[in-house]
């Protein structure tokens, strides 16, 4: 199910299911971003939460912070939107009622550690979400930040980035200093895929998988015809973890109807642990499965990152002359 699209005037709800803005850069980013996005034309639910910082390293108590999130979905508000990533978001979920959502559907925008909801809800639920920048990096519109916009305003088509950004400037509101090209590497590719998109930061998706909010075979299962395009970036995981991950998610039966795989940029990017490097982690354990891999996507912890749309039906299509990777939502 796809929520309705934003409009001039729509509300934007904003909300910490993980880490609230209690330090800098993030509190002078979502005072400007919320300026940025008044001035588009969007009104502002400001959550109970979004400055705290008094839960285990969490924003609130994990039952303070699933109440903020029933308000929020239970709001006139439009769009459901993150303020920052984290840690221990998945405490939450115990508390969270995927009926209230279910109910009240709209798009919930987050990423990183939101990874808990964004693929939550879409599977639990079947409501599309976006995984997209976190609402501080709305104090510019550039690249990912402009392109979740777009997304959330109904655009469909989106291609990656060029560059990447390795470091970053160290002033708060700093626009991206994208010093690296991207190269992305293919295999098994020969052309456009078309599938349901599910997916996010492996961190995260190893947690769930096998609890009681893994929902993945029962979904995956609904969509067998239309097949599964499925993408995946890391933060802490080292190049060996990443081994780990893939295994234990391969052999939880996350992957049965996969079409194709989408990999970011890990934050971790150039880990060489035991001489294991990501790229080798990778395509050692999934080439095997004989779908096509697109390695080094401008998607992850090292942005600008691309949003997806969770649950949506698209076309991905790799294009060498360009060195680019290319979306089309359908409509």
């Amino acid at each position: 199910m796809k929520p309705e699209f934003l409009n001039k005037n729509d509300r934007l709800y904003l909300v910490a299911p993980s880490f609230g803005c209690t330090t800098k850069p993030y509190t002078t980013r979502i005072k400007k971003a919320i300026k940025v996005l008044s001035n588009e034309g969007y009104q502002i639910t400001e959550g109970e939460n979004i400055y705290q910082n008094v839960g285990v390293v969490a924003s609130n108590t994990p039952e303070i912070r699933a109440r903020e999130i029933h308000d929020a979905f239970k709001s006139d508000s439009k769009v459901v939107w993150s303020v920052g990533g984290g840690e221990l978001m998945c405490e939450i979920l115990p508390f969270i009622d995927f009926n209230i959502i279910k109910e009240n559907p709209k798009w919930f925008v987050g990423f990183s550690d939101n990874t808990n909801l964004c693929y939550t809800i879409t599977t639990i639920t079947g409501i599309e979400t976006i995984y997209g920048v976190n609402a501080p990096a709305m104090y510019r519109l550039e690249y990912d930040t402009l392109d979740t916009l777009k997304m959330l305003k109904g655009i469909n088509n989106f291609k990656g980035y060029k560059k990447w950004q390795l470091d970053s400037k160290k002033t708060p509101l700093a626009k991206y200093n994208l010093t690296k090209r991207t190269k992305i590497k293919t295999y098994n590719y020969e052309g456009p895929v078309e599938g349901i998109i599910i997916g996010g930061c492996l961190d995260c998706l190893i947690n769930l998988c096998g609890t009681k909010y893994d929902y993945t075979k029962e979904y995956t299962e609904l969509h067998k015809d239309q097949g599964i395009i499925f993408f995946m970036e890391a933060c802490d995981l080292n190049s060996l973890a990443v081994r780990r991950a893939l295994f234990q998610l391969k052999n939880a039966g996350w992957f049965k109807y996969v079409k194709m795989f989408i990999i970011g940029k890990s934050y971790l990017y150039d880990d060489k642990y035991f001489n294991q490097t990501m790229e080798k982690s990778y395509k050692e354990m999934l080439l095997d499965l004989g779908c096509p891999i697109l390695y080094g996507v401008s998607l992850g912890h090292r942005a600008p990152s691309i949003p997806i749309r969770i649950g949506a039906k698209v076309k991905v299509e790799y294009k060498e002359d360009k060195h680019n990777i290319f979306f089309e939502y359908e409509d």
